[in-house]
């Protein structure tokens, strides 16, 4: 089965591509000496792991669900964070997890001991309050943030059995953006970096985007460890891996015109399969469009009022039928979708590097029956 052959809507993973993110971050890894584990937030496609499996095995996880998914279907070095632990999941947090971050001294002093008895490697995530990113919704290092601890809070250093600092500061950022949260956080927590045995960098390492400077990435990280050769370096992006190795492929169902605007109704939801662009927001790239000509707003089939972008420019008139690939929908989408107005879920395809297609998951009535009582 080929991709033409498809009926829409589906998200299409390329397996060729796949595989030159993930040769590029392993060869980042092997030349900085930094551990490089993948971080499930932007994408959980566990039926593409056996290919993931061959790279990387170790990963981060934000949920006892994503701590079951990555044992089960990784199997390497388990690295846990979530804002907070409770007494319902911390045993089990503990029992899967290789190293795990507390947000919070209070945090660490209520669950730290118990995890530190089961031979867990504890961390303490901390806040350089160094901002980089424009978007408020993906910063966390906005003033009040409900991330880390702050350094005015360490001036004694960390407690007995923290082994590792986490920071977490960017979000689709260049090596120039780590490096200026870098000098923030080494200025801020220089007396603490002698005692401990790791640092986490957390995610939104962009390494694999066209333009990212990966050689400054390594030596950004290579004279880091030079400084500091009592730390081991881990880096958990999470874009990177999936960047620009899937699409979603729509078909147009119908064309409405309103006040000169013409939009071509998809068969598809921004608000549902989409959400970043409504959410950073941000104009998908549309593989049909061009620079100019007929312009068109796309609309999602959704009763959501903004379930809409505007606009791109086709060369010819869209009819019923026609073909809309929106690009790069293989990261922060099928991990984000919803079932609202039990709108049908696109399926997900895997495209083997002979150009073969396999369906990964077919959606049904059932999928969204289940999820309502």
């Amino acid at each position: 089965m080929t991709i033409d052959q498809l009926p829409t809507p589906f998200y299409i993973v390329y397996e060729e591509k796949l595989r030159k993110n993930l040769s590029l971050i392993s060869k980042v890894a092997e030349q900085s000496g930094a551990s490089i584990i993948m971080a499930f937030k932007a994408n959980a496609l566990w039926k593409s792991f056996p290919i993931v499996k061959e790279y990387c095995r170790n990963f981060t996880a934000s949920s006892l669900n994503e701590l079951r998914l990555g044992s089960e279907e990784l199997g390497g070095e388990a690295h846990s964070y979530t804002p907070a632990y409770t007494d319902e999941n911390i045993d089990e947090f503990i029992a899967k997890s290789t190293h795990i971050t507390f947000n919070s001294l209070s945090q660490f002093n209520r669950f730290g001991k118990k995890a530190i008895a089961a031979g867990v490697s504890c961390g303490l995530r901390v806040n350089p309050k160094c901002s980089v990113i424009d978007t408020d919704i993906y910063n966390p290092a906005l003033p009040g943030s409900r991330f880390g601890v702050a350094a005015e809070d360490l001036k004694d250093g960390v407690p007995q059995g923290i082994d590792g600092l986490h920071f977490h500061a960017l979000c689709e950022s260049s090596s120039y953006d780590l490096e200026k949260v870098l000098t923030a956080f080494e200025n801020q927590f220089a007396h603490i970096l002698p005692h401990i045995k790791w640092v986490n960098m957390g995610g939104g390492h962009l390494m694999t985007r066209e333009g990212y400077d990966c050689n400054h990435l390594v030596s950004v990280i290579k004279s880091f460890r030079q400084r500091h050769p009592n730390l081991r370096v881990i880096l958990e992006p999470g874009s990177a891996f999936t960047w620009r190795t899937g699409d979603l492929v729509a078909s147009v169902v119908d064309i409405v015109e309103n006040d000169g605007i013409k939009t071509a109704i998809l068969d598809v939801s921004f608000a549902c399969h989409m959400p970043d662009t409504l959410e950073m927001p941000y104009m998908p790239i549309v593989t049909e469009s061009s620079a100019n000509g007929i312009a068109y707003r796309l609309g999602g089939n959704s009763c959501l009022s903004g379930d809409f972008k505007d606009h791109w420019y086709f060369q010819k008139p869209l009819d019923i039928g026609s073909k809309i690939t929106l690009e790069d929908m293989n990261h922060y989408t099928t991990v984000k979708t919803t079932m609202f107005n039990g709108i049908q879920h696109p399926d997900i395809v895997l495209c083997h590097s002979d150009g073969e297609c396999e369906y990964l998951r077919k959606f049904n009535y059932q999928d969204y029956k289940n999820r309502m009582s």
